[in-house]
C-alpha cells in the first residue's frame, strides 16, 4: 500500500508496476557483481542529478541537434550504459510507468545495500525532466577544491544541512576519481598525508587528467564505508574539498564522530539520501516518464 513521503510516496509503483523496484534491485546487482566499481558510480550519478536541476534525470540526457551543451559535458561521469541497461529491464515488464528519476534514485538506494551492507526505504514518484543544460551544473556543482564554507552554501541552497554534507561526503569511501582532480594538491597541500602524496605523483605521473585513480587508498575500494572519516583525519583523502571538513570544529567533531561511530554514520546518511532524493522534484503531471532516459520522449 502507497504511503506518503512528504510530495512522494513509499511504494508508488505498487499498483501501477509492482514488480519494479525488484527489477531495479536484480540489474543492480548484477551490473555490481561484474564490476565492483559500479555501486559509486550509480551513487555520483544520483548525486549530480539531484544537484543540478533536483532529481529529474536531466543528467541522462545527451546532445541533441538543438541542445549540444547538456550537463552530462561538465563532469567526468560513469554509468550512464548502466542506467540504460536497467530502464530497459522495467520497461520490458510494464513500458512507459517508471520514470529515469525514480530509477536513477532506486540504483543508488541498492548501490548502498550491495557495496556498503546498509538498506533503507528510497519514496519514488518523480517524473523527468524536459531540459539539461550545460550552464546549469557549472552554477549548481560544488567543486573538489571549495572550500568548507562554499560547500556548507552550496548545500543550504539546496535545503540540506552540515550534517547532510558531513554524512553524504562519505560516499567519497569508495569507487574512482580521476588525476586531474587531484594533481593540483601534490607537493603543495600540507594537509595531504606525505605516503599518500607520493602515491598519487606515481599514479599520476603521464599527464593524463583522466587517469582513474581510487578513492580510498587506504582499504577496500570498493565499500562504501565510515573508512572516509578515518581517512579525513589523517590527511588521507583526495579531494581538498573533503579535507577542509576539518577546518571548522563543528564539521571535524562530525568526522571524528563518525570515524568511531559506523551506525550512527549509516542512519544519518540513510537520511540524507533521502532528504537529497526530494530536492526540486517534479510530479504529479510535470515532465515526463521517458520511454529512455538519454533523450525525451519528443526528441529535443
Amino acid at each position: 500500500m502507497k504511503s506518503p513521503a512528504g510530495p512522494l510516496w513509499y511504494e508508488f509503483y505498487s499498483s501501477s508496476c509492482p514488480k519494479a523496484e525488484k527489477e531495479v534491485t536484480s540489474v543492480v546487482r548484477e551490473i555490481i557483481s561484474k564490476d565492483h566499481t559500479m555501486g559509486a558510480a550509480f551513487l555520483n550519478l544520483f548525486f549530480h542529478d539531484c544537484f543540478v536541476r533536483g532529481c529529474d534525470a536531466s543528467i541522462l540526457l545527451g546532445p541533441t541537434k538543438s541542445n549540444e551543451y547538456v550537463e552530462k559535458r561538465t563532469i567526468l561521469l560513469r554509468g550512464f550504459d548502466a542506467v540504460d541497461k536497467v530502464k530497459a529491464a522495467v520497461e520490458a515488464i510494464f513500458p512507459g510507468v517508471v520514470s529515469c528519476a525514480d530509477i536513477l534514485a532506486f540504483a543508488a538506494r541498492d548501490s548502498v545495500l550491495i557495496s556498503g551492507r546498509f538498506g533503507f526505504v528510497m519514496p519514488s514518484g518523480r517524473r523527468d525532466g524536459l531540459v539539461s543544460q550545460e550552464g546549469d551544473a557549472f552554477r549548481d556543482l560544488p567543486t573538489h577544491s571549495d572550500k568548507i564554507e562554499d560547500h556548507i552554501r552550496s548545500f543550504a541552497s539546496k535545503g540540506l544541512g552540515a550534517d547532510d554534507l558531513v554524512a553524504l561526503s562519505g560516499a567519497h569511501s569508495f569507487g574512482v576519481a580521476h588525476c586531474g582532480d587531484v594533481v593540483g594538491r601534490l607537493d603543495k597541500d600540507p594537509t595531504m598525508n606525505a605516503t599518500l602524496n607520493a602515491a598519487l605523483k606515481e599514479e599520476c605521473s603521464s599527464d593524463n587528467p583522466r587517469q582513474e585513480v581510487y578513492m580510498n587508498q587506504v582499504t577496500d575500494t570498493n565499500k562504501l564505508s565510515n573508512q572516509y572519516y578515518r581517512d579525513v583525519a589523517s590527511g588521507e583523502v583526495l579531494f581538498a574539498s573533503d579535507q577542509h571538513l576539518m577546518d571548522l570544529n563543528s564539521t571535524a567533531a562530525k568526522v571524528a564522530y563518525y570515524a568511531d561511530n559506523p551506525m550512527v554514520w549509516m542512519a544519518q546518511f540513510a537520511v540524507s539520501m533521502v532528504k537529497m532524493g526530494s530536492i526540486r522534484i517534479l510530479t504529479g503531471s510535470a515532465g515526463e516518464v521517458r520511454r529512455f532516459c538519454n533523450v525525451t520522449n519528443n526528441g529535443a
